[in-house]
């Protein structure tokens, strides 16, 4: 392993057993963590907007759909750029990048300070809140780093401390704001406390973490990525997981007070526990997903989410608030399983692919790597799409009847297309034609494999 200005390593090769033994296992899991420091920070920041519209009482002058506007646009935003954010690693180097990227993070923060008072403008708000969005892209340019540093049989369990560690930034900053708020504090003494946390999570990063020379932009496996329909299809499931996990995360809050009446102390002590315990469970989703399947794990869990929504749809009507929370943090639960599960698919249903266009041993494990790193940028995207759909739809329920009942119906609809749709693409085993003209039975395509090839 060889470094040179800038702190970039010119030799990586973590899948040769003895150097990873020697340096490499040493060097990656250093990378991680500073990594995980620094993507954990930007969820926090990025999910702030949560915990602000608590503070943001009637002299604020913003009505239950205003809030649920403005973090729709937080979570667009940083749905949106996390496909730069994925392919920044190759073009500026994982160290330079994630310097960059944290240091980024000032910049919604100190506007946010700036602007936190009453009397300043919707729009003013608006803008503010876009600029947080910044945050949600430190998750894809983590994940993208930290993917080149481990080999292949630690990746699992890497990505997924990398994703969880990341999550949890949604419930820590939650759990800082009902910490100001029972000390009788206000929103700015939340950010202030964020402003050196970003600067360390900068310098930390500067000073401990790695370039590598072998990561490369390969525009070509986007575009192939882009034009596989597994893609989009494990878009709309990832927006079903992980777009539930965020938009609850935004939302759950605010639900709370305006169609509870809880104060902003009562709702904070409630909306960190279902982030925090969703986050907590995207390992073991994972984990679930490389004993039994993750198609069939993901089936089972849609399910069991399409079932908690039907259940919340009657505490809503009922105006049951014991019952409400409770099965909402079930559905947090849920949503965490699912990221894990949902996640650990792709993978496999590329490596099929390999095989169904007859490549073998090392060629299909590289064609598999390939598409399935491009494509999880994308699928990490989309996903995050589905928070903005969340809270545009609690805002059009709240509008239309004071109520969020409406958007929970609208949510066990779609969870009854995604469960409908696991099965039907990846758990239907149909004999299928391999391309030397033969056929393979049910045995050969395996939970989380597409039907259509082998």
């Amino acid at each position: 392993m060889k470094a040179r200005g800038g702190r970039w390593i010119e030799h990586w090769d973590p899948e040769d057993e003895a150097f990873w033994r020697e340096t490499g296992e040493r060097t990656a899991r250093r990378n991680l963590f500073f990594s995980v420091l620094s993507e954990h920070i930007g969820f926090s920041v990025w999910t702030m907007w949560s915990v602000l519209v608590l503070f943001m009482g009637p002299e604020y002058g913003l009505t239950p759909a205003d809030k649920f506007l403005l973090t729709s646009v937080v979570t667009l935003v940083g749905a949106v750029v996390r496909v730069p954010y994925t392919f920044a690693v190759a073009v500026f180097g994982g160290r330079n990048w994630t310097v960059v990227s944290a240091g980024l993070l000032l910049v919604p923060t100190v506007a946010a300070f700036a602007v936190m008072e009453p009397g300043t403008s919707f729009s003013t708000f608006l803008l503010a809140g876009l600029l947080a969005g910044i945050g949600g892209g430190n998750f894809a340019s983590s994940m993208t780093n930290i993917n080149a540093f481990f080999p292949l049989r630690k990746k699992g369990w890497a990505l997924g401390l990398n994703a969880g560690g990341g999550n949890i930034g949604v419930p820590v900053v939650q759990l800082a704001a009902l910490a100001i708020i029972g000390a009788g504090g206000g929103p700015r003494v939340l950010l202030g406390i964020y402003v050196p946390l970003v600067l360390v999570a900068a310098v930390l990063a500067g000073c401990f973490m790695d370039n590598l020379t072998s990561v490369r932009n390969d525009t070509g496996a986007a575009k192939d990525a882009a034009r596989d329909a597994h893609t989009w299809i494990m878009s709309v499931l990832y927006i079903g997981t992980f777009g539930s996990f965020i938009g609850y995360s935004f939302a759950f809050g605010q639900v709370l007070q305006s169609q509870f009446g809880r104060s902003p102390l009562q709702a904070a002590y409630l909306t960190f526990i279902g982030p925090l315990l969703g986050s907590l469970v995207r390992p073991l989703g994972g984990r679930l997903a490389d004993r039994y399947g993750g198609a069939r794990i993901t089936l089972w869990n849609f399910v069991a989410m399409a079932a908690a929504t039907a259940v919340l749809v009657t505490a809503s009507a009922a105006g049951s608030l014991a019952l409400f929370v409770a099965v909402f943090v079930v559905l947090f639960v849920l949503s965490g399983l699912g990221n894990g599960s949902a996640f650990k698919m792709i993978p496999g249903i590329f490596r099929n692919k390999a095989l169904g266009k007859g490549l073998e041993g090392e060629a299909a494990v590289a064609y598999g790597r390939r598409l399935s790193g491009a494509s999880m940028g994308l699928i990490g995207a989309v996903g995050a799409l589905g928070g903005v759909a969340v809270n545009l739809a609690f805002r059009q329920a709240f509008l239309s009847s004071g109520s969020g009942t409406g958007a929970f119906v609208a949510f066990l609809a779609f969870y009854a297309v995604c469960l409908a749709v696991t099965w039907a693409v990846y758990l239907r085993r149909p004999v299928v034609r391999t391309p030397d003209g033969g056929t393979a039975g049910p045995e050969r395509v395996k939970a989380g494999l597409s039907r259509a090839e082998v």
